[in-house]
């Protein structure tokens, strides 16, 4: 039974702590650090690592030798903690000290308690498919399937319907004809073509709705 749940957390002001400056370190830096505070831990850094942190969007942390003390003291204000050295064994003593400290750990050796999903964003539309850690790859291809259908214009609509809501709060007192009338504009093939112009021309073919 899969005991995962899917869920969508605000990072924002969250720590991150990953352990190794590889290129796991690196791809999992530049994946959180667009969210959260990042620290990465590690002897040696990528080029890539070395670029996010000359832009100011991570911490770099040399060490050279690291003991049990070292890294708990790493963990005292990490929200998720990520071991991506290439030393499953150490992964695994990192992991075991930040469980103990009830910290939220995504393993990239085994399953840990948190799975980072394959993610599409179109604007404020988040997509998250996972297949709780068995095949990475199968993740993958369903988010390249999903992408050919979740196009750019989606982002917009999104957008769309969020203006046109709040502008009916104050001409539409049935909510119901609200719902009504946000859902006729999503199934309006007009309004669809238009967004593939311009979000202006789309607004106000979606306008003809609440005339």
């Amino acid at each position: 039974m899969n005991e995962f749940l899917p869920l969508m957390i605000d990072l924002h002001e969250k720590e991150i702590v990953i352990f190794g400056g590889g290129e796991v370190g690196e791809r999992k830096a530049a994946l959180f650090c667009e969210h959260a505070t990042v620290k990465v831990v590690s002897k040696e850094f990528t080029p890539g690592l070395d670029r996010l942190y000359k832009e100011g969007k991570i911490e770099l942390i040399k060490v050279n030798n690291i003991g049990e003390n070292e890294i708990a003291s790493f963990l005292n204000d990490a929200f998720i903690v990520i071991p991506a050295t290439n030393d499953p064994v150490f992964n695994e003593k990192i992991a075991k000290i930040a469980k103990v400290r009830r910290k939220f750990i995504n393993r990239v050796d085994e399953i840990g308690n948190i799975i980072v999903p394959s993610v599409i964003m179109r604007g404020d539309i988040v997509i998250g498919i996972s297949t709780g850690g068995q095949s990475p790859a199968l993740s993958k291809y369903i988010r390249q399937k999903i992408e050919d259908v979740i196009t750019p214009e989606f982002a917009h609509m999104s957008r769309l319907q969020n203006e046109i809501r709040e502008k009916l709060k104050s001409m539409v007192n049935d909510q119901k004809k609200r719902k009504d009338i946000l859902w006729n504009i999503i199934n309006d093939d007009d309004v669809w073509n238009s967004l593939r112009e311009s979000y202006e021309k789309a607004y106000m073919t979606a306008s003809k709705h609440i005339r």
